[in-house]
Order: C-alpha cells, then sequence, then structure tokens
C-alpha cells in the first residue's frame, strides 16, 4: 500500500513537472502583450502634442493678427505719449522697412480713452512674433496703406472700439507653428475690433480671432 502511494506520489510529482513548464509558458504569454499595450500607451513622455491643423481661415486670423500687432507697435513706437492734435511720425520697423502714421488722436480723460483717426503706410515693413501658442507666431512683411477710426482704450474704464479698411494691402511671409507660407497681395481688407475681439474679411474672406 506504502508502495502504491509512492508510486502514485511519484506518478503525481511527475506530471507536475510536465506541466509546470506549460503553465509558466501560459502565463508568460499572457503577461507579454499587456507589457507591450503598457508600452505602447505610455509612449515617450518628452513628445509634446503636435499643433492643429492650421488651413486657409486659421492662416487669414493669423495674419490678421499680424497686422493688428504691427498697427499697435507703430502706434506705440510714433504717438504713445505726445500731446494730443495733429500728427505725422515715421518709424524704422524692427526687422527692416519702415511705416509711416499721421493724422489726429485726442483724449477723452474722463472715458479713459484716445479718439483716433489715424493712416499708415507701410513700406515692406518686416515684424515677426515668437510664441508658445502656435497661432501667436509669424515673420510677415507689410505693404500698403491702412485708415483706423475709432476709440482706443486707455484706461479698464474704457473699451476699444475701431475700424480699419485698406483698398489694398499686402501680407506676405509664414504664420503659424510650424511656419506655413502666406500671401496675401494687394487685398482689400475691413476690420472692426470691439474690446479684444477682432474680425472682418481679407482678400474677400471672413476670418476673426480674439486678441
Amino acid at each position: 500500500m506504502v508502495r502504491e502511494m509512492e508510486r502514485s506520489s511519484e506518478h503525481r510529482s511527475t506530471k507536475q513537472r510536465r506541466l509546470a513548464p506549460l503553465r509558466f509558458r501560459a502565463r508568460t504569454q499572457l503577461t507579454l502583450p499587456a507589457l507591450l499595450l503598457l508600452v505602447t500607451a505610455c509612449g515617450d513622455p518628452g513628445e509634446a502634442d503636435p499643433a492643429p491643423p492650421c488651413e486657409q481661415e486659421c492662416q487669414d486670423a493669423n495674419a490678421l493678427r499680424a497686422l493688428r500687432e504691427t498697427t499697435k507697435l507703430v502706434f506705440n513706437l510714433t504717438l504713445q505719449g505726445k500731446p494730443v492734435g495733429s500728427h505725422d511720425e515715421t518709424t524704422p520697423c524692427p526687422q527692416g522697412g519702415s511705416a509711416r502714421v499721421f493724422g489726429e488722436a485726442t483724449s477723452n480723460a474722463v472715458q479713459g480713452a484716445s479718439e483716433l483717426s489715424l493712416t499708415y503706410e507701410f513700406s515692406a515693413c518686416h515684424y515677426l512674433s515668437r510664441d508658445d501658442e502656435p497661432d501667436e507666431n509669424y515673420d510677415v512683411v507689410i505693404d500698403g496703406t491702412l485708415t483706423q477710426v475709432g476709440t482706443l482704450a486707455v484706461q479698464p474704464t474704457a473699451t476699444t472700439a475701431l475700424v480699419m479698411k485698406s483698398d489694398a494691402l499686402s501680407i506676405e511671409g509664414t504664420v503659424y507653428d510650424p511656419p506655413k507660407p502666406y500671401s496675401a497681395a494687394a487685398c482689400i481688407v475691413e476690420l472692426g475690433q470691439s474690446g479684444n475681439d477682432l474680425s472682418g474679411t481679407i482678400c474677400g474672406r471672413s476670418a476673426g480671432l480674439k486678441l
């Protein structure tokens, strides 16, 4: 009886030894796919998400940002802090070319705003901006004449309300990040700004953005 038990025990032990590698292999086969899924899901933590695509409407909005910010820069370089009244000033642009601004600028101290009736003449005015936000990057050259009429807020108590127009304005260069070639040659531009919202048309296409 003891020998039978021993044989039985020995038989079970041999069977377990035969099955053990099978169980190990099966366990390994179940584990590897899970590890592969984990590695695939995690990816490289150092990789940044790619910028979303920027088609024509996005590119036009970026170009309008470039135009508005270039106009603002020219105003600050020439008229900021100057006495109210008639002005005619010219300034070099940061990356080349020049810009002239002339017209009337008055101040309303009660409202904390300036009333403007100005004309900007851009002569190959080159300006660029680099930013972490893809749609705030541009490197453009602006040519043409732009009028600007309305209220420019100086204090938080006032709200900017401007109308800007051009019969033939050119914006050439790149917009967005990664950079996309951009060309608007001798285009009609009609823009309105209310607070930080800028919208209108360029080359007959609608565009807008929040400044």
